[in-house]
């Protein structure tokens, strides 16, 4: 999980370099956003669904 959180906070950088960078590639800076705020909203949603597991005894 982890690692796929890294590999697209790479992904969004990468993206909003080029876009940031280059000509006329704008909408790429704008995905590496989207890309950047979906990884940590996805990654939100996973810790909290691992907090409401409880163990039954």
């Amino acid at each position: 999980m982890l690692a796929l959180f890294l590999f697209f906070i790479l992904v969004a950088v990468a993206l909003g370099l080029v876009g940031a960078l280059t000509q006329g590639l704008f909408y790429l800076l704008i995905i590496g956003i989207v890309v950047f705020v979906a990884d940590f909203v996805l990654l939100g949603a996973g810790w909290s669904r691992r907090s409401h597991r409880h163990v039954l005894r």
